[in-house]
């Protein structure tokens, strides 16, 4: 998969990047890098991510960050995002999953 990036500007969450449930193995590496004043989460799913009721599950190492941060996802999830919970600024998560 080619670099995927999505990005939010204010409280909320960014569109979420799908994810191809076809590769093996499943790993994502992702990177998020912040402007200005942020406090943001990445989060995954497991349901249908276009579907409002939706269950977001938060990393289990990039929760409240308030500075760029990476990590990655070497289990499988149907789509990944990232949540700005609070500040002024912008996030953009920029990810690249292994495999064609």
């Amino acid at each position: 998969m080619k670099l995927q990036t999505a990005s939010q500007t204010g409280v909320g969450a960014s569109d979420p990047i799908v994810m191809n449930l076809n590769v093996t193995p499943f790993n994502v590496g992702f990177g998020v890098i912040t402007t200005g004043s942020v406090d943001y989460t990445v989060q995954h799913t497991f349901d249908n991510p276009f579907v409002a009721l939706s269950t977001w599950f938060n990393h289990p190492t990039v929760v409240g960050q308030i500075a760029d941060a990476d990590g990655n996802y070497a289990f499988p999830v149907t789509a990944i995002r990232v949540v700005m919970n609070a500040g002024d600024g912008t996030v953009e998560l920029k990810l690249i999953q292994a495999g064609i």
